[in-house]
């Protein structure tokens, strides 16, 4: 009997095969290992919270209960970064490496998640960002590996533009000094066209009187024709609302603001039929996934979802996609060729991620408050849905 050997160049590519055939079987049964860093503590922590909910309630969504993709469980890693860049930035570095994270979520502030971006480029993994809100996030600070399912300044204040956007109008801002505030009224102010902005207000992000800031902006408008707007861009701590009390409108001054968690909204109940744009309102969308999101929030909490809640749904959904059209392969490559573009159903209709700069684009909503006795909060009644396609959102980023 002769035996026939097989030549070595053919035995090298058999060899080649079975190992990836054996690296496929190994990363089938692997865990996609996800890290939620958010502010389970500090300043936003109720933005945090909300945003942790809304990201877990999301994956159970888009994964039909079961966790898992492509054979593969999710697995959700939370880190608490306090509110603080330092901190977030060595829970992201630790999270890629010492915890084995495949993929990043978060955070809630902007400021923290501008210390993050350079860390996701350097262990080129992707950091999806939500609901950190700064333009410059997927502007001038972006890279590749960042996308972001939260709305950007420049969508809140285009659409924000629509309601206050008036020949003879003045409008002054009052906003935190910090990332989100100036990038804020930056926005905002790109976005006007007839409106005049006659003065920024910038206070710490500590403040609770707020006397000084308002009589700043009192002096500034006072004296100007026509209808006088204060446009408040706030976050967090402090109700900068409490300008009312000390009685605008004796200069014929009106407030305005955009959308906020509802907690915060109870100071809107005072000005009834005030005008502005919000990401989201739970009473608002009409959808499928937001019909599931409020009926199964109000099951498990008691009580309706919220602003971030339905953004940190929004990013769970985009994950479980994204790892759909790869196959449960978390390799960076693949996620970024499978999300660029990529449309997806979420509490607030349909969301895309733009190529140029993996900004989110969605629909925001032009409200009108009504004090409605059955709520503790000013309710924000829907004037019109504004679709992405008619804000000119601006690419900033250096691609």
């Amino acid at each position: 009997m002769s035996f026939r050997f097989a030549p070595r160049g053919l035995l090298a590519c058999m060899a080649a095969a079975l190992a990836c055939a054996a690296g496929a079987a190994i990363a089938q049964g692997k865990d996609i290992r996800v890290a939620h860093i958010y502010s389970k503590t500090g300043p936003l922590e109720a933005y945090g919270k909300q945003s942790a909910a809304g990201f877990l309630l999301g994956l159970e969504y888009a994964t039909r209960g079961s966790m898992t993709v492509a054979g593969r469980k999710i697995v959700v890693l939370e880190k608490d970064d306090q509110g603080k860049p330092d901190v977030g930035k060595s829970l992201l570095a630790a999270a890629y490496t010492d915890d084995k994270a495949d993929v990043a979520v978060g955070p809630t502030s902007s400021g923290v998640a501008l210390a993050m971006l350079p860390v996701a480029e350097e262990y080129k993994k992707l950091l999806l960002v939500e609901p950190a809100v700064a333009d410059s996030i997927t502007g001038e600070k972006w890279n590749k590996f960042i996308f972001r399912t939260g709305r950007n300044s420049s969508q809140d204040a285009i659409s924000n533009a629509v309601a206050l956007d008036k020949e003879g109008t003045s409008i002054a801002t009052l906003a935190q000094d910090y990332a989100f505030g100036r990038d804020g009224v930056a926005a905002f102010k790109g976005a006007l066209k007839k409106a005049k902005l006659v003065h920024e207000e910038y206070l710490p992000t500590n403040t609770t009187d707020f006397t000084a800031g308002a009589q700043r902006l009192f002096d500034k408008l006072k004296d100007q024709p026509g209808r006088k707007v204060i446009f408040i861009i706030w976050a967090g701590a402090g109700n900068p609302f409490k300008i009312a009390d000390l009685d605008p409108k004796r200069y014929g001054i009106e407030i305005a603001t955009g959308g906020n968690i509802l907690p915060a909204m109870t100071a809107y109940k005072q000005f009834p039929g005030m005008e502005g744009a919000t990401y989201y309102y739970f009473g608002i969308p009409k959808n499928p996934v937001n019909e599931w999101l409020v009926a199964n929030h109000y099951g498990k909490f008691k009580g309706p979802p919220d602003f971030f809640t339905a953004g940190g749904m929004s990013a769970g959904i985009a994950l479980v996609e994204a790892l759909k059209k790869t196959d449960g392969d978390t390799s960076s490559d693949k996620l970024i060729k499978a999300m660029e573009g990529m449309s997806f159903d979420s509490p607030k209709g349909r969301m895309t991620f733009r190529p140029e700069d993996h900004q989110a684009m969605q629909s925001m909503y032009h409200f009108r408050i009504k004090a409605d006795p059955a709520f503790a909060w000013g309710v924000p009644e829907l004037v019109r849905e504004i679709k992405p396609e008619e804000m000119q959102v601006p690419i900033r980023n250096k691609r």
